[in-house]
């Protein structure tokens, strides 16, 4: 044969070229192998010119610049397709010919690399300038393919490779296929153009519903987990980019900033590294990057927790980032044609991606704590005669909610109840509050954790689980959560407390026994909220002290509406009879022992108690609304409490009945302000109260009467560069998906009814 070459059979089907000399120089003489398919195997699509070299490898400017097809003049998406055009989109219709021709193209790729599979003389593998086999020659798996069928071979023996892996052999395959097409054949943008049949309908919901929402991130029914609570009707009609094969060596910064992707085609070009600001594309579900020359990853991968899909086929890739754990989400992991690290790619093909990225996760080591939140001043120069109270407000996760299910971003160890609950009860300590709310409190950590613990802190408590609690046998019922209020007890005497039932309160409301909705949509629910009435054994001075957690979907804000309409006129209720109520005579008579009689002795004695005060009405008494409401701050709940009033046509009450509430409209007298609103347009804005990879919003408040409290003191937010690598809570950091709320306040002088001051 010419040139020293000959044709030996591979298999029935199949031929592959071997040098009579056998030199690997000539092995690999790309030039000789393409002069001989030109000259033997005429009927395959002879390999196209590449296009002008001034065109490829712009840097960031590739993202907008597509390649000149040869023979398609037509316009893509509002632009030629000529050079200097748009990238192709998914929702590019292609003629139904030329579609026909490419997929015709693409199969006959396959059927001509199918034989040939790991091995150095693969006609694909040479012709393309990528070897299929890097990744097997570098450990001690091998593949072969055998009357058709394909196995694995370690130390020369033959095994049968696992469904995961025949998963990833096809689709390496299918990637090189893609490669030779765009290479070879000059077919840029080819994944664009392979699924245009796919995309010719666009204009679906808008981005963000809620049921869209609920149905793509695949949220578990029950958990009791937010998802985005978006009302943006702006509409986005694609999602897909494709910038394959266009000889690109960096990534536009622009890119970063189309957040709604869910896939991004990068394959076929020059690209030495993936940004950082590739976590930016939370969104994004498939990712190919194939047929480049990565070396690394950017640890800040994963942070796209969505994706399903990560095809990094012909890299040079030897090792990966831990964070790769966080892609709970991740079903293949395409890593075939890359020197990659023994244990890894051993782990990979025993066992498949999920195993590989359970095992890179639970590996992880516990990351540099971040930097603490720094308590930030409101008001300076405070009068030291006026008392201060501080209030901390915190979501704890529930034991039997923190799921791997749910929380698959989160090592095990860092998911564990002993290591939250060690957090939880450190956090709560350092920030030594005087009333502590808290949600999501089982029983039974009230009695073995959080009662017992904090009593050693000066801490007393009050809780109840949620209503459903109370139609269950005790061994199930302790595992239920709710609402726990702590308070001080060398500083404040609880006077009173209270269960709010929302459901059998809004059954028991004469204008809505006979409401639908009622039975249908509020009943169904088993929120809660309690109050305490304290009062401070040193001034004399009363506070109302409110802590609920409202329903979590984002499909029921009619309900957390409702529910929050309840608290306010059950608080109105009681406040009245709370402006009534007598003085106490001896405050010292009123003490809970510790039940160490050492510690009790050690005790510095209480300083003389003040009188109790008198207050005129309800609103003159302090009130203090806390919780995790569920709610942004755009919601009819927010508006409720803010501005005291909510008109029967507001839209999410529209088609609802609930009785005066929706006939009148729904009003309490309270003054009230979001604590954290002190801080809203600053640098020091909350991002978020609660932060999963599928949500993460300003949910949880301290709402005070502004005629009586004012805010001195705030925590900030989290550290906003430790954010940059972590996609979610908990974590070896943050005990709970919920952060913590604490705020400083002073109880303002009061008026009498002559006009003096009355220091409190």
């Amino acid at each position: 044969m010419a040139d020293g070459y000959r044709f030996v059979q591979h298999t029935n089907n199949s031929f592959r070229l071997q040098h009579t000399s056998k030199s690997s120089a000539a092995a690999n003489d790309t030039y000789h192998i393409t002069s001989l398919l030109n000259q033997f195997l005429p009927e395959l699509p002879s390999p196209s010119k590449s296009p002008d070299p001034g065109l490829r490898g712009q840097g960031s400017q590739g993202m907008y610049n597509q390649n000149h097809q040869q023979g398609h003049n037509s316009r893509l998406n509002g632009n030629h397709a000529g050079r200097g055009g748009m990238p192709i989109l998914y929702n590019f219709q292609q003629p139904a010919a030329h579609h026909q021709q490419g997929h015709a193209q693409h199969q006959h790729g396959l059927q001509q690399d199918h034989a040939s599979h790991n091995t150095n003389t693969s006609v694909l593998g040479h012709h393309s300038g990528f070897s299929s086999g890097v990744l097997s020659n570098t450990s001690p798996f091998a593949s072969s393919i055998q009357n058709g069928h394909t196995a694995t071979t370690r130390g020369g023996q033959a095994q049968q490779i696992n469904e995961h892996w025949a998963e990833q052999l096809r689709l390496h395959k299918e990637s090189e296929a893609a490669h030779a097409a765009m290479v070879e054949q000059n077919q840029v943008n080819y994944y664009a153009r392979l699924k245009a049949g796919e995309n010719k309908g666009i204009g679906g919901p808008a981005l963000n519903s809620d049921a869209n929402n609920a149905a793509v991130d695949g949220e578990i029914e029950g958990v009791r987990r937010p998802v985005g609570i978006d009302k943006s009707t702006q509409r986005q009609d694609w999602h897909n980019l494709d910038l394959s094969g266009q000889g690109l060596r960096a990534l536009a910064p622009a890119l970063f900033n189309y957040t709604f992707l869910h896939e991004l085609y990068i394959a076929s070009n020059k690209l030495t590294v993936l940004p950082p600001a590739i976590g930016e594309l939370r969104a994004l579900r498939l990712l190919e990057a194939s047929n480049n020359q990565l070396q690394e990853l950017p640890a800040e991968l994963g942070m796209c927790t969505m994706l399903k899909q990560l095809l990094l086929f012909n890299n040079r890739i030897q090792d990966l980032p831990t964070e790769l754990g966080f892609l709970h989400r991740l079903e293949v992991l395409g890593v075939e044609g890359n020197p990659l690290n023994q244990e890894m790619k051993k782990k990979i093909v025993e066992e498949g991606t999920k195993s590989l990225v359970n095992w890179l996760r639970e590996r992880s080591p516990v990351p540099l704590p971040p930097l603490e939140r720094k308590v930030i001043t409101i008001q300076e120069d405070v009068s030291p005669s006026l008392e201060r109270v501080k209030v901390l407000s915190w979501n704890i996760l529930c034991e039997r909610y923190a799921t791997q299910a749910v929380y698959g971003y989160t090592p095990t160890s860092a998911l564990a109840w002993d290591y939250r609950r060690d957090l939880i009860l450190e956090e709560i300590r350092r920030r030594d509050a005087d009333i502590l709310c808290l949600q999501e409190v089982t029983t039974e950590a009230m009695r073995e954790d959080f009662g017992p613990e904090l009593a050693k802190e000066d801490y007393r408590g009050i809780h109840w689980p949620r209503s459903k609690a109370k139609t269950m046998a005790e061994k199930d019922a302790i595992a239920v959560d709710g609402c726990a209020i702590f308070f001080k007890q060398s500083k404040y005497i609880c006077l009173d407390k209270q269960l709010i039932d929302f459901g059998n309160i809004a059954i028991n409301r004469p204008d809505m026994k006979n409401q639908h909705d009622i039975f249908n949509r509020v009943m169904p629910k088993d929120n809660i909220a309690i109050l305490g009435f304290f009062e401070s054994r040193q001034t004399g001075a009363r506070m109302i002290v409110v802590n609920a957690h409202l329903a979590w979907e984002g499909t029921l804000n009619d309900v957390k509406i409702i529910q929050t309409a309840i608290i306010m006129e059950f608080v109105t209720k009681q406040a009245e009879k709370y402006a009534r109520w007598p003085a106490v005579k001896d405050k010292r008579m009123i003490s809970i022992p510790t039940g160490d009689d050492e510690a009790d002795a050690r005790k510095e004695p209480m300083p003389e108690p003040g009188p109790s005060q008198e207050y005129r009405n309800n609103t003159d008494i302090p009130l203090f609304v806390c919780g995790d409401y569920n709610s942004p701050a755009d919601s009819g709940v927010n508006q409720l409490l803010s501005t005291g009033h909510l008109a029967p046509d507001y839209p999410d009450l529209v088609n609802h009945h609930y009785g005066t509430f929706t006939r009148d409209g729904i009003e309490h007298p309270f003054s009230l302000r979001s604590a954290y609103q002190h801080l809203d347009g600053t640098v020091d804005a909350l991002p978020f109260t609660n932060y999963t990879p599928t949500f993460a919003d300003c949910i949880d408040y301290i709402w005070y009467s502004t005629n009586t409290l004012e805010v001195v003191e705030l925590v900030g937010p989290p550290d906003p560069q430790y954010l940059k690598r972590v996609p979610g809570f908990p974590n070896y950091h943050f005990p709970s998906d919920h952060i913590q709320l604490v705020s400083e306040f002073v109880i303002k002088p009061r008026k009498d009814k002559k006009g003096n001051n009355v220091s409190t």
